[in-house]
């Protein structure tokens, strides 16, 4: 099978990679992604990294992988002449070594942690020993995660976690290590491989964005509609307990962005009574994005949750205790992800976790905000009903956008929907946090994002662009978020876009379209503008180009600050 895409990763280790790498190829593959891999001389790290004619740079990786073994790090513990300041030194060692890169490469970095040995010279008392191995090693894993907050390129591999999953004695496999110097056993090996393809495919815009779940035998005990709201089984007595910490993981998953629906065979009345009545309930009507209750069958309802989103199939998970939804689900929408939730409630959260599917690899404020921009969006999509022509609709919104170039305080947000966004996304480039750190800074560039508000409520940021200044204006980056699909953004963006070119005196703009299984809609974007194709490569990549005096202004229903009070000064 032809992949999809092709991601070239850089793995630097102190380890033998050897088993490693046909695994992560593996699961790449499943997700239709061809795996290009550089694997770094044995323990070569520092060297490859200094170096700037490397064979690390030569390789152009998108994703530099940075793993290092506790076995390693006890040698030289034990060979060390002090151990007082040895966790903050080699913390300092790894971001110098992270600042070399980012210097050189605009790769995402992955930094993997270092496991808590299994043996403990003291015991219990081994946390209490500030110089003991177990503390510094624990302290160099903290100094790490620190810094990996602080850095714009750097992603954290949570080894520790994953050998404490498994088990530390089952994680060490002290002969393979001397006979072979493996990571760890080979048991744990495709565990690790499938948390570092976890990330770096999140990274790559493969993130579930929805939950849409059943209601009754799901998040309560019994069906709401005959037991009435007295009787369903949520709170302290029986499995309700399992009931009430699943709603909890739930609430945590829509703290950090995930979206919230309801998919229910319920009248809707009774189906929303424990949200709004029910004493042990942890999730609240204005917890939900879409909440649907009717006696359609859940496919179709799914579908009409995708379509109020604008989101992916394959980006929404399907909860659900009943097989035989399950199972419809999966036959007739087989992209979106359906668990095969156990009959006891109280597995719910173990079998999810075991799953791994909620990875991301970035987090912003706007996050929390998440469901109340798509319950805005569920009732834009019913007052849209009740218009007979689409502009009258589009006027009644009163939209207004905001255009700005990229700011520090913005960063998190462009680069997570850069993360983020498939569909309407020209070429699909990820840019790390210290990649727009650059490039908002460099003059050859000019850098913008647009917000919009309307009647309903704020969207937040909700379009990135990126643009090369040289004779022509070359747009390098234009992707935006499909919730916003249909409005007029398009237009209003064009239009600034080529106001920007004429203040600068260029002759043209010229864009590229690179296709991929998701981004079909916007295939075609530039001839829809009226640009010309000058050129396409064996890969498909189409280049588009349109003279300055020939563009007009396209009409829209946005309303805006000035295009000429957008300063070009990032600062």
């Amino acid at each position: 099978m032809t992949p999809n895409k092709i991601i070239r990763l850089a793995i630097l280790a102190d380890f033998s990679t050897q088993s490693l790498a046909p695994i992560l190829k593996a699961l790449c593959a499943r997700h239709g992604v061809g795996l290009e891999i550089y694997e770094a001389a044995f323990d070569s790290i520092d060297i490859e990294v200094i170096d700037p004619t490397s064979e690390l740079y030569k390789f152009k990786p998108h994703y530099v992988a940075i793993i290092m073994t506790t076995q390693q790090l006890r040698g030289k513990i034990y060979a060390a002449g002090s151990r007082k300041d040895f966790a903050e030194s080699a913390t300092r060692h790894l971001v110098e070594l992270w600042s070399r890169i980012a210097e050189r490469s605009s790769a995402q970095l992955v930094q993997a942690t270092f496991v808590l040995p299994a043996e403990r010279a003291f015991g219990n008392y081994e946390v209490k020993v500030p110089h003991s191995v177990g503390a510094i090693i624990a302290d160099l894993n903290h100094g790490i995660i620190d810094a990996a907050r602080q850095a714009g390129n750097v992603l954290i591999c949570d080894t520790d976690f994953i050998a404490a999953e498994a088990g530390r004695q089952k994680w060490f496999d002290d002969r393979l290590w001397i006979l072979s110097k493996a990571l760890c056993s080979f048991d744990a090996m495709p565990r690790f491989g499938r948390s570092l393809t976890d990330i770096i495919l999140a990274a790559d815009g493969r993130a579930v964005k929805c939950v849409a779940l059943d209601l009754d035998g799901t998040l309560w005990g019994g069906t709401i509609g005959d037991d009435g709201l007295e009787s369903i089984r949520l709170g302290e007595l029986d499995d309700g307990e399992a009931f009430v910490e699943f709603q909890h993981f739930l609430l945590e998953l829509k703290r950090r962005g995930i979206i919230l629906a309801v998919v229910s065979k319920n009248e809707r009345h009774h189906a929303l009574l424990p949200f709004q009545k029910h004493p042990d309930m942890v999730l609240k009507e204005e917890d939900i994005a879409v909440f649907i209750a009717n006696w359609e069958n859940k496919a179709d309802n799914i579908k009409t949750v995708r379509r109020i989103l604008n989101i992916g199939f394959d980006s929404i998970v399907f909860l659900d205790d009943n097989p035989f939804e399950r199972g419809l689900v999966r036959e007739l929408l087989p992209d979106v992800i359906v668990p095969e939730l156990p009959d006891d409630p109280s597995l719910f959260l173990s079998t999810l976790a075991d799953l791994a599917l909620f990875e991301t690899t970035s987090y912003s404020q706007a996050d929390e905000n998440r469901v109340a921009q798509y319950r805005q969006e569920a009732a834009r999509h019913e007052l849209s009903n009740e218009f007979s022509d689409i502009d009258s609709y589009l006027v009644s919104l009163d939209m207004t956008m905001k255009v700005e170039r990229f700011s520090e305080f913005n960063l998190p947000r462009i680069v997570q929907l850069m993360q983020r966004s498939n569909q309407f996304n020209l070429t699909t480039r990820r840019y790390s946090e210290s990649a727009c750190t650059k490039l908002m800074c460099d003059p050859d560039y000019y850098t913008l994002t647009m917000s919009l508000k309307d009647k309903f409520g704020d969207s937040g940021l909700i379009s990135i662009i990126i643009l090369k200044m040289s004779d022509a204006v070359v747009i390098d980056e234009f992707l935006m978020s499909c919730r916003v699909l249909k409005r007029g953004v398009e237009a209003f963006a064009m239009n600034a876009i080529f106001e920007l070119a004429r203040q600068r005196g260029s002759h043209s703009v010229v864009g590229s379209y690179l296709p991929t299984p998701k981004n079909g809609m916007v295939r075609d974007f530039y001839p829809g503008f009226g640009f010309a194709r000058v050129e396409e490569t064996l890969h498909g990549e189409t280049t588009w180009r349109m003279d300055v005096e020939a563009y007009s202004p396209l009409p829209h229903h946005i309303n805006s600050w000035p295009l000429g009070e957008i300063s070009n000064d990032p600062s």
